[in-house]
């Protein structure tokens, strides 16, 4: 049985880190998505990227709509390896550090939280005030996982895939994901 793996996606600027993600997932057979994309989310796919919302939800296994905090993600009895919300604005990640779930996306983070299993934020905002640095903090100190989309040099990016590369490559070696993404550091 696959390992599956929830994806949220919100309406922050950067969403080409969703849709990189869940191609990368969609070529693993060990992997299972599903998907929850918040309305602000489609709407940012097709203001910043060349896709469709529909053609970005055609990459998961599963889709569920944000409103629907019936679904199976709102169950801590529905069993996930891990939650990555790619990428995530202040307001869910306000949601998620209050619990605070109005909508299926936070409501999944909240039972992520609750069973123990890992919720990695990808937060996507600059410069920070100290109310967002005080929510990662309440995130964090409840177990999620804050790995905001902050590139790194050193592996000598050619390309914007490069850099967007090497945020997913992070994500995937805190979810145990094997990858060849970026090239590692060896000193």
């Amino acid at each position: 049985m696959p390992k599956r793996i929830v994806v949220g996606m919100t309406g922050a600027s950067g969403v080409i880190y969703g849709v990189k993600i869940l191609s990368l997932l969609r070529e693993r057979k060990d992997i299972e998505t599903h998907l929850i994309i918040s309305e602000a989310g489609k709407r940012t796919i097709e203001i910043e990227t060349d896709y469709r919302a529909d053609e970005v939800a055609a990459m998961a296994d599963v889709v569920y709509d944000n409103s629907n905090v019936g679904a199976a993600p709102a169950s801590g009895s529905f069993i996930t390896e891990a939650m990555v919300v790619i990428p995530c604005t202040i307001k869910t990640l306000a949601g998620i550090a209050n619990s605070y779930a109005d909508n299926l996306l936070v409501r999944a983070a909240d039972v992520t939280l609750k069973e123990k299993r890992k919720l990695v934020l990808t937060v996507r905002e600059t410069p920070l005030h100290k109310g967002h640095l005080r929510l990662m903090t309440m995130a964090a100190d409840m177990g999620a996982h804050i790995l905001p989309p902050v590139p790194s040099f050193y592996h000598q990016p050619k390309t914007i895939d490069d850099i967007i590369h090497q945020t997913i490559g992070k994500i995937f070696d805190y979810l145990s994901i094997e990858h060849d993404l970026f090239k590692r550091w060896t000193g």
